[in-house]
């Protein structure tokens, strides 16, 4: 399945393009399925359901619902832990006087994604993903949330800590209770195949992100900030839309000076991303998209299914002999583009490098063979870092 995740600035029209790529691609022939969060206005009828609703020939519709997710969760988890509720004399919150926390959102829209991956829906399969994501900075958080909480659960909650199983039942039938240790470790790992899930279909080669933003100095910082988070995250812009571009060579001198602004711009973002990511220029329809009619005109193409995404990771080795013959010093490089060498801050602990490029954090595992090494020392020059790890003695003995 082509997986398309869009996001941008806040108020470029992401919807819009989202909505415009999903109706190009269920234009060549492609089963499609668009995911948003909120009601676009150029889709018909009502404002959506929680199951796929048709909206146009091979296009059909999610809208993720937070709130309801949120009281199926919170209920669900009431029901799974019922035993123990009721032994401690706990009250049970009705779905009515729920109300959702913050966070409930992004829980929402990856549970919606795991339906997407694991095919969760009647029918045919879907051969085309859009998903209309949060504004860019959040989107990104998002993208990296699956990755993160799979590490929160193995860090609190390790399966090789599972004792004594065969004691459970017997413990169980003591206390009339499941034992909170038993519900507690399925509920992870239930959660945990389910976010496995959704970081797969992040992961996969045929999964882009395209970016949308109006051309202006605004934008023009939020994207070179993006590239490094994308970057660091392993992450490929397959498009960047450039949303309301206005006619240039106006006769009204205001009206051209915004068009000349908008050229400017423009220009420095095929230098900065072209060839690698096309800038699309989607003209400014002089009103706001009124129906899917509305929406061929700004010209969006549709996803090329050939089009590889992330590669397997974005990490590479690069072997430097050393001059007494023994084991190499290893260089682990990752390319960073845009990011400043103040905004930095790398710590090794244990067998995980903790990376924080501006606003971007990541803790990535360390490479099998890295991990008998000792970090001699880290660099970023040319739009990449480069991490020197030297073999240490005790754990990489001479050969020779």
């Amino acid at each position: 399945m082509r997986t398309v995740l869009v996001t941008g600035s806040g108020g470029a029209g992401r919807t819009t393009v989202a909505t415009a790529t999903a109706l190009a691609a269920a234009a060549n022939g492609r089963r499609t399925l668009l995911i948003t969060a909120d009601a676009p206005s150029p889709l018909p009828g009502p404002p959506g359901s929680a199951e796929p609703a048709g909206i146009a020939d091979g296009l059909d519709h999610v809208r993720v619902d937070s709130g309801e997710h949120f009281r199926a969760e919170l209920t669900g988890l009431q029901d799974r832990a019922s035993g123990l509720l009721d032994l401690l004399g706990a009250r049970r919150l009705d779905g009515e006087e729920l109300t959702e926390l913050p966070g409930s959102p992004q829980l929402a829209l990856l549970h919606t994604l795991r339906r997407a991956a694991e095919g969760d829906w009647p029918g045919p399969a879907y051969d085309v993903l859009v998903v209309d994501l949060p504004p860019l900075g959040e989107a990104l958080a998002l993208l990296a949330l699956p990755e993160q909480l799979r590490r929160y659960l193995r860090r609190l909650l390790p399966a090789e800590r599972q004792a004594a199983r065969a004691l459970r039942p017997v413990l169980a039938q003591l206390a009339g209770v499941p034992m909170p240790a038993r519900w507690l470790y399925e509920a992870a790992a239930r959660k945990d195949a389910e976010l496995a899930a959704v970081q797969a279909l992040l992961s996969d080669r045929a999964t882009t992100l395209r970016l949308v933003a109006e051309p202006g100095p605004a934008a023009e910082d939020a994207l070179r900030a993006a590239r490094t988070g994308l970057a660091l995250h392993g992450l490929r812009a397959d498009l960047l839309v450039a949303s309301r571009v206005l006619p240039r060579h106006s006769s009204d001198p205001w009206f051209a000076a915004l068009a000349a602004r908008q050229e400017k711009c423009l220009d420095h973002w095929n230098q900065e991303w072209a060839p690698a990511t096309p800038v699309h220029e989607a003209a400014h329809l002089g009103h706001d998209p009124r129906d899917l009619a509305d929406l061929p005109a700004l010209g969006v193409p549709a996803p090329d299914e050939r089009t590889p995404g992330r590669a397997e990771d974005p990490w590479w080795t690069e072997e430097e002999p050393a001059a007494d013959g023994g084991p190499a010093v290893l260089t682990w490089c990752l390319p960073l583009p845009g990011a400043a060498k103040r905004d930095l801050r790398l710590v090794r602990r244990g067998d995980e490098l903790l990376l924080t490029v501006g606003p971007f954090h990541r803790i990535v595992r360390i490479a099998s063979a890295l991990r008998r090494c000792t970090v001699s020392g880290a660099a970023l020059a040319d739009g990449v870092l480069r991490v020197r790890f030297t073999p240490d003695p005790a754990l990489w003995p001479r050969t020779s």
